[in-house]
């Protein structure tokens, strides 16, 4: 069984309908992309998936649990984290204080303590960083510090809304690096990115979206190298 499944999701802003019937599974420790023009609502899918928009109509179920409309507070101690679009750090703290505020609800234990020392590993980075103020940090150190806060929860499935976006090519690669990483350790991601072949270079499986609905869908590499998908989206 998938660890998230969508079924028939609607969901839109007033009187617009953005979804109009999206499903799609994610299942453990699989890297998960979806893909498709401006507008397909991508992003919609998230803020439904994590509560922030209702939804009109279908089903969201993780790890065999309806969750459909729950509230983000009760997703979050369910296993889903979110990392928005933009940069959401608290700019004004450190980059040890933010990441231990994606903590809070943990306890100060020594396996804490262990896992941020952990992450440094994995965001070499960040620990080079750790007693500056977040806000000084660049646009893809940032995004890195939302990612490392995100995994404190011990999330069973992340989802990452844009992680590249406005990022230099040298760092966008990075992220990518850090996403196969996680993967290797057993993480599950679901993930919009603008970088549509880069994304799917790294999927397990990938959707493709178009006006709200499904339109493609495969595994990461059968999708990257699909003749129609490579004219209509990835810019052949």
């Amino acid at each position: 069984m998938a660890l998230l499944e969508v079924r028939d999701l609607h969901a839109g802003y007033g009187k617009l309908e953005i979804l109009k019937g999206v499903s799609l599974d994610v299942t453990s420790g699989q890297v998960v992309s979806i893909i498709g023009p401006n507008g397909a609502g991508k992003s919609t899918v998230f803020k439904t998936l994590f509560g922030l928009l209702p939804a009109r109509q279908g089903r969201v179920t993780l790890d065999g649990e309806n969750v459909t409309n729950q509230s983000p507070a009760d997703l979050l101690r369910r296993g889903m984290a979110y990392v928005p679009q933009g940069r959401n750090v608290f700019p004004l703290m450190t980059v040890e204080e933010n990441l231990r505020l994606g903590a809070y609800t943990r306890p100060r234990s020594a396996e804490l303590e262990a896992e941020i020392e952990r992450l440094y590993e994995t965001f070499p980075v960040l620990r080079e960083s750790r007693r500056r103020r977040a806000g000084d940090l660049s646009g893809g150190q940032q995004q890195m510090l939302e990612m490392a806060r995100a995994l404190l929860l011990k999330p069973r499935l992340i989802l990452l809304d844009e992680p590249t976006l406005g990022l230099a090519p040298l760092v966008f690669k990075e992220i990518f690096r850090i996403v196969e990483s996680l993967r290797r350790l057993g993480q599950t991601i679901l993930m919009v990115e603008q970088n549509a072949a880069k994304a799917l270079e790294i999927s397990d499986y990938a959707y493709v979206l178009e006006l709200g609905q499904n339109r493609y869908e495969g595994a990461g590499d059968v999708i990257r190298n699909d003749e129609r998908v490579r004219r209509l989206y990835l810019g052949r």
